[in-house]
């Protein structure tokens, strides 16, 4: 295309897509296969997927679902079969009365599930209270819609909990949603109940929704999972998003859902209607299978996600300039490189063409982020500890 084709192409966009964020990883992932295409070794430490394979229940289901022709449309909200499995796995979990069916929405993925739902929430001008540094998309979608985003800052010190006397000064009766992820990418901090019981107060209080996204909740290394659905008078305040893929290593498999108030979803499900339709049915029989298996391989793939953040927490501990709060949940580790650089982007990218070690760097998930980099653990303790060790002799050379 020339330059002159270029910039006729991009007067034809609309001024909202100068809005859109992107998720670094899948850039990062991108850079990092071409340096292994030119034949570089790379250790994948960047993106948020679990290495494990899909428990093999799950994949004869699928593969006899194909066989067995589920290959049709299905209604958009998804099939009555696994919105009945969601709602009451999902209660089960959470230890609340079972959800009704007519509170499922089905979708390829979490995050077709975000958009859509605050898509149906958010008017311009409307604000949307998150955590930074926070999971990219939230920002993207909220800016994109032409919300106004009220960051307030997690912090190392408070093991990346939430700031609850900011959080307060920045609810208004302006605030429509409010964002919270716990466990949290990229930081791996765990929201107490203490924390949710504020958040709940101030939801009652101002009249905000709030949506809690919950994907990593079965990656938990500490206690008892909560969700801020539990608590008096937010069951009905509350979006829980959640889906498949951290749990089930079902990543591509791209399955994830929402659970909402009834009117609401009837919403949500006409968004997935006007855009992709439906999930494909195969998947959701899929689906079907890994709420309805033995649970052991999601117990298994979490005991050994906490072996790995072990392992790659006291290695970053080890390395002169880098710390590293121990994460209660999620498979990411958040270590803060200031000591090194403020430049985290550029750290970033020096330990992936220096030291072929690819990571990313904190702000890429919001300004609280800088000076810290994120590390995915979902790999094997062989090559987490072969990236400690390249990056313990590359960093010297980079301060240099």
């Amino acid at each position: 295309m020339t330059s002159l084709a270029a910039a006729h192409h991009a007067d034809l966009l609309c001024d909202a897509v100068s809005r859109l964020g992107s998720e670094s990883a899948f850039e990062v992932l991108a850079r990092a296969r071409a340096l292994e295409a030119a034949g570089r070794h790379i250790v994948h430490l960047e993106i948020g997927e679990p290495d494990f394979d899909t428990p093999e229940h799950i994949k004869r289901a699928g593969i006899e679902a194909i066989e067995q022709n589920y290959s049709h449309y299905t209604p958009s909200a998804g099939i009555p079969e696994l919105r009945d499995a969601i709602a009451e796995y999902a209660a089960r979990l959470r230890g609340i009365a079972p959800f009704k069916r007519e509170n499922v929405v089905v979708g390829p993925g979490g995050k077709p599930i975000i958009w859509n739902t605050l898509s149906a929430l958010l008017d311009p001008g409307d604000e949307m209270v998150a955590a930074d540094p926070g999971y990219p998309a939230y920002a993207s979608c909220a800016s994109y819609l032409g919300a106004i985003l009220v960051p307030v800052a997690l912090r190392e010190s408070s093991e990346w909990q939430l700031d609850l006397d900011e959080l307060a000064s920045r609810v208004t009766n302006r605030t429509k949603v409010v964002v919270i992820n716990s466990p949290q990418n990229p930081t791996g901090g765990v929201l107490t109940r203490e924390n949710l019981s504020v958040v709940a107060e101030l939801a009652q209080k101002w009249g905000f929704i709030v949506i809690s996204d919950e994907i990593y909740c079965r990656n938990l290394y500490d206690g008892k999972f909560i969700s801020i659905a539990e608590l008096d008078g937010m069951r009905d305040r509350t979006i829980v998003i959640d889906g498949f893929s951290k749990a089930y290593a079902m990543t591509g498999w791209r399955l994830g859902y929402g659970i909402m108030p009834e009117g609401l979803a009837h919403t949500v499900a006409l968004f997935n209607n006007n855009t992709f339709s439906c999930v494909a049915t195969f998947v959701q029989r899929a689906g079907l299978a890994a709420l309805g298996g033995p649970d052991e391989p999601v117990q298994r793939m979490t005991r050994i996600f906490q072996e790995r953040r072990d392992a790659i927490i006291a290695g970053l501990n080890s390395i002169e300039g880098m710390s590293c709060k121990t994460p209660h949940g999620a498979f990411y580790a958040f270590p803060n490189v200031k000591a090194i650089t403020h430049d985290d982007k550029d750290l970033a990218r020096f330990l992936l063409e220096e030291a072929g070690v690819a990571c990313l760097g904190g702000s890429c998930f919001g300004e609280a982020g800088g000076g810290y980099l994120r590390f995915s653990y979902a790999n094997s303790v062989e090559n987490i500890t072969l990236a400690l060790e390249r990056m313990r002799e590359a960093i010297p050379k980079y301060a240099r």
